[in-house]
């Protein structure tokens, strides 16, 4: 029997790393992680708005433009509220914006010539409509 206690231990030690696993998978799929993700989101998503915004507050915080990303969130996240989005329809908005906004950074931040001029145009046409409040899912990449 002594054996038996740690072999069980270790099986349910297994599960629950597997069931937390699977967890941060489904948390991982909403958002994008790169440009190819953020700019294939067909605008009848619902998570289309988020993901670009939080995209596009990566890349124009990465190359260089002055604007508040904390300000563009809450602001992004008002919008949405007083739309009548619902509290889970929220809970997923925020986290599809935070993590896009995560792994896009992460993508990006060793991409020395990433902030090139087309993508810079793109960036700044997009976070120009989306600090005016206009959160309309039309984000472009650039090359």
């Amino acid at each position: 029997m002594g054996r038996k206690l740690p072999i069980f231990v270790i099986a349910i030690l297994c599960l629950a790393l597997t069931t937390l696993a699977a967890c941060s998978t489904v948390n991982r799929k909403q958002g994008a992680s790169n440009d190819a993700e953020a700019t294939q989101l067909k605008p009848e998503d619902p998570l289309a708005r988020s993901t670009q915004v939080a995209w596009t507050s990566a890349r124009a915080r990465h190359c260089g433009f002055i604007f508040d990303p904390s300000r563009l969130r809450s602001d992004y996240l008002a919008a949405e509220a007083r739309k009548g989005t619902t509290e889970s329809q929220m809970k997923k908005l925020k986290q599809a914006y935070d993590y896009t906004l995560d792994s896009v950074t992460i993508t990006i931040q060793d991409n020395p010539i990433y902030c090139n001029k087309s993508r810079t145009d793109a960036i700044r046409k997009d976070l120009n409509r989306y600090l005016a409040g206009d959160y309309t899912p039309s984000a472009t990449a650039g090359r």
